[in-house]
């Protein structure tokens, strides 16, 4: 997959994927309202699954939908090939499928992880689906050269503009590099850091992104009480447009092809953030990206 398919921006939520039936025609609106913002990729973040992809891709006739990321532990590699080749059938190079390997904390079957993913991807080649329908959640050195030599590239989350540029590196110039960047549209500093350590309490307890951030240069202190200043200035954007602006071109400038934008707004549950989509849309000039 080309990286200019997905444009330079994309929206990341966990709300637009749904188990219930009835929201089905609420999520494809506002799937179709964001192709029409011109922004290039949707990524169904949480516990999501091809399946979740159906109506999106449905309801739109170009926007890229992707899993951002659909567990490795969740779903056999044989389902997943066969659901994607349904999918795929019906809506050609519509749906880009992300894979990631989770976290010990929300598994129980999580072992190697890595060989783990070999093995996964192993079993999609048999099955037929190409490596360059295909990105993986990559935040270590092994994983980031897995998702170079077995993938179209990585969507890394929970990342800084630093951790985009080491990535550039290991993936080389070719592959996709797709960071996904949080976005608050809150001027005030201490409400928007409040709203973000809201939202990053939890995965300051996963290894996964703790490790990470230390190798990055914080420090165990940073990590406390729902993060430090500077951690929180790091991985979020927020403030006034201008900055929010400045803050995504950090990631483009670090060697990201596409960053995919996650808004928060302190609310919880599955409420889509539509209007704070058409305002990011117009700060980052989404339409005009992607005409």
């Amino acid at each position: 997959m080309a990286n200019q398919n997905l444009g330079r921006y994309g929206i990341w939520s966990i709300g637009l994927r749904t188990e219930d039936p009835a929201r089905r025609g609420e999520l494809a609106e506002a799937a179709a309202e964001l192709e029409e913002l011109g922004f290039g990729a949707i990524w169904l973040g949480g516990s999501t699954s091809v399946g979740h992809a159906v109506p999106l891709v449905e309801a739109t006739s170009r926007i890229t939908v992707a899993t951002g990321i659909q567990s490795i532990w969740q779903h056999e590699a044989a389902g997943t090939a066969s659901r994607f080749a349904e999918l795929d059938a019906t809506h050609p190079g519509r749906f880009l499928l992300g894979l990631g390997v989770s976290h010990a904390k929300l598994t129980e079957r999580y072992r190697r992880p890595y060989a783990a993913m070999v093995d996964y991807l192993d079993a999609l080649d048999a099955a037929g689906v190409p490596a360059d329908r295909r990105v993986l959640a990559a935040l270590g050195p092994k994983m980031l050269r897995l998702s170079r030599d077995r993938a179209a590239g990585s969507h890394p989350y929970l990342v800084t503009p630093e951790h985009t540029a080491q990535a550039r590196e290991a993936l080389g110039t070719g592959p996709l590099l797709a960071p996904e960047l949080k976005v608050i549209l809150e001027p005030d500093a201490d409400r928007a850091r409040t709203i973000a350590r809201a939202h990053l309490a939890f995965y300051l307890t996963l290894p996964n992104y703790t490790n990470t951030f230390l190798r990055l240069g914080f420090t165990e202190a940073e990590l406390e009480d729902g993060g430090s200043d500077r951690l929180i200035d790091a991985v979020y954007a927020w403030g006034e447009d201008e900055r929010i602006r400045a803050r995504v071109d950090e990631y483009h400038a670090a060697g990201a092809d596409h960053v995919a934008l996650q808004v928060l707004d302190g609310r919880e549950g599955d409420a889509l953030p539509r209007k704070e989509w058409a305002r990011l849309a117009g700060v980052v000039g989404a339409l005009r990206a992607t005409d």
